[in-house]
């Protein structure tokens, strides 16, 4: 059961969730924003927009959540830090804690960059600057394995502005075309390969390989 807030409290948390609303509307896909509700630390976020790491509304504080009701005087901005979602993806956090007017934590935003989408970006941008790109493409298809299927979803994915996960049904279905017309399917384990890049079950690629 949650605590009973002041109506000061219940007026920043308020506050919040409509800051943390316009700044994922900004920044989607590739940025989460998670409000986390201090006072009810056993149910922390409150909400979590762009959801790039699995989470849901209702689930615990972070230990950075936990340090934060235990100590009033900790720091209250941890920017740019590194970070890892569950699935192994590298992601930069800031986490921003929120306080009242006693001096006490009740709330923090934190924000999860995923940095694939930039990764895939920098390996686009990378292409087009090369001389004769395209060639160099179809060569690299030859010795094609697992690192050469996860570079070309994400050059894919680039074309998009957005991240492998973030691609839409008819995205994703254009790119297993894609990758089955270039022989990348025939690899040992493609589609498991492709399924956890794209977090999608290995069902739904052998679908759009049919």
């Amino acid at each position: 059961m949650r605590k009973h807030r002041t109506a000061e409290q219940q007026a920043l948390l308020k506050q919040l969730t409509q800051v943390a609303r316009g700044i994922g509307e900004t920044f989607a896909p590739f940025c989460e924003v998670v409000v986390h509700d201090l006072l009810d630390p056993k149910h922390a976020i409150l909400e979590i927009h762009n959801n790039l790491s699995g989470r849901e509304v209702g689930d615990p504080a972070t230990e950075l959540g936990l340090a934060r009701i235990a100590d009033p005087e900790y720091t209250q901005v941890i920017a740019n830090y590194a970070n890892q979602f569950a699935d192994g993806r590298q992601a930069k956090s800031t986490s921003i804690g929120i306080k009242d007017s006693t001096g006490r934590y009740i709330a923090a935003l934190c924000m999860n960059v995923d940095l694939t989408l930039f990764r895939s970006l920098q390996s686009a941008l990378g292409n087009f600057v090369s001389v004769d790109a395209a060639a160099a493409m179809k060569e690299s298809l030859d010795p094609a394995g697992a690192d050469v299927i996860r570079s070309r979803i994400d050059q894919f994915a680039a074309r998009f502005a957005t991240t492998p996960r973030s691609l839409k049904a008819e995205e994703r279905r254009a790119l297993v075309r894609e990758l089955k017309d270039s022989g990348c399917m025939e690899v040992r384990r493609a589609m498991e390969i492709v399924a956890l890049h794209l977090g999608v079950s290995r069902a739904t690629v052998y679908s759009y390989a049919k």
